[in-house]
């Protein structure tokens, strides 16, 4: 069974326990926008990942989001699976709380009811993935998201889940560098989709430790990085926020 398919299961179960719950609708902010002039990084809270274990399991959530938004990060993804992440729609409201940048829910989104549960807890957008949907169900959510006043970045891992993605209206596209089926990482995964897709506007997810890494992706043309491990680690994440918006990363661990 492959992560994904263990993760999605479970993910089944949480939101059949799940109550319908009302949320403020508001207008949604624009990640194209966003992203649209010069390089940026995604700073994110993550706790722990099932393929690393734990990265930082007691961290003050408030004082790192505070310190990402100080340092030049452009949006704060934070991760709010509990099982295999240890994260927490709690998180995601003291992220949100604490800073004025967009904040991003990062899960496993199957159904309109986290999207609600994301919205309350004051995120700006929400990942939906690709490999956990089926076409039609990936556009019912990206409306429905945009109906409450989420925008969505939408992820994907090869040519064929991009033009899924791209038959959506106006979505900002985050390349994951990880196979969510063995969890391996390559960066060979957004270079080569970035080169044959030169129009369209990426986000390059997962991989990105070292200089060389954001270097090679911001070549290839990445607008932006999706950085957590490598932040997580760091008992300062100031210095590395700043060489990563400069597009210069030092080695970590």
């Amino acid at each position: 069974m492959s992560y994904l398919t263990k993760i999605i299961g479970t993910k089944i179960e949480e939101v059949n326990e799940m109550n319908a719950i009302d949320v403020v609708r508001t207008e949604p902010i624009r990640l194209l926008d966003l992203m649209r002039d010069g390089f940026h990084v995604i700073a994110e809270i993550k706790r722990a990942s099932p393929s690393k274990g734990l990265i930082r399991e007691e961290v003050d959530v408030a004082e790192r989001a505070r310190a990402y938004e100080a340092a030049g990060a452009t949006m704060i993804s934070v991760l709010t699976d509990a099982t295999y992440f240890k994260g927490s729609f709690h998180d995601l409201k003291t992220v949100a709380d604490a800073v004025e940048i967009p904040v991003l829910c990062k899960d496993f989104i199957i159904d309109e009811r986290q999207l609600d549960r994301a919205k309350a807890a004051g995120a700006s957008a929400a990942l939906l993935i690709v490999a956990a949907l089926h076409p039609s169900r990936l556009a019912t959510l990206t409306t429905y998201a945009r109906t409450i006043g989420l925008d969505v970045l939408v992820e994907v891992h090869d040519e064929a889940e991009l033009e899924i993605a791209l038959r959506l209206e106006n979505v900002l596209i985050g390349i994951n560098n990880r196979n969510l089926k063995t969890f391996e990482v390559t960066l060979d995964t957004s270079i080569e989709l970035m080169q044959r897709y030169l129009d369209v506007t990426f986000v390059s997810e997962s991989g990105v430790d070292r200089k060389e890494a954001a270097e090679r992706l911001h070549a290839a043309g990445a607008r932006a990085i999706l950085v957590g491990e490598a932040l997580m680690r760091e008992e300062d994440p100031t210095s590395l926020i700043k060489e990563l918006t400069a597009c210069s990363l030092k080695y970590v661990e």
